[in-house]
Parts: structure tokens; sequence; C-alpha cells
């Protein structure tokens, strides 16, 4: 079984992949609004469908 520090290598891997082009000092500025902005989508999701 894969330990959690292994565990924890693979992500962070697959972070530095996702990333692309950005600096690791502008990573942030990327990902937390994304994440706020998808957080906010699931939120309103079950009320979106009211609407229609």
């Amino acid at each position: 079984m894969i330990n959690f520090q292994e565990k924890a290598n693979f992500i962070w891997s697959i972070a530095e992949l996702l990333r692309g082009d950005y600096k690791q000092s502008e990573y942030g500025r990327v990902i937390l609004p994304m994440t706020v902005l998808r957080h906010l989508e699931c939120v309103l999701e079950p009320s979106s469908w009211l609407k229609r």
C-alpha cells in the first residue's frame, strides 16, 4: 500500500503538470479564485434548476 508521503508527492506532481506556464509564486492567484468559483457553482446549483 502507498504511504501518505508517496500519495502527497503524486498529487503535487500532478499539480505541477497542471500549473503549466505559471510561476510557482503566481499559482495561488489562479487556483484560489478558481476554487472559490467552483465552490459557488456547487452551492448555487440546487437553486438554478428552479429558474428553468
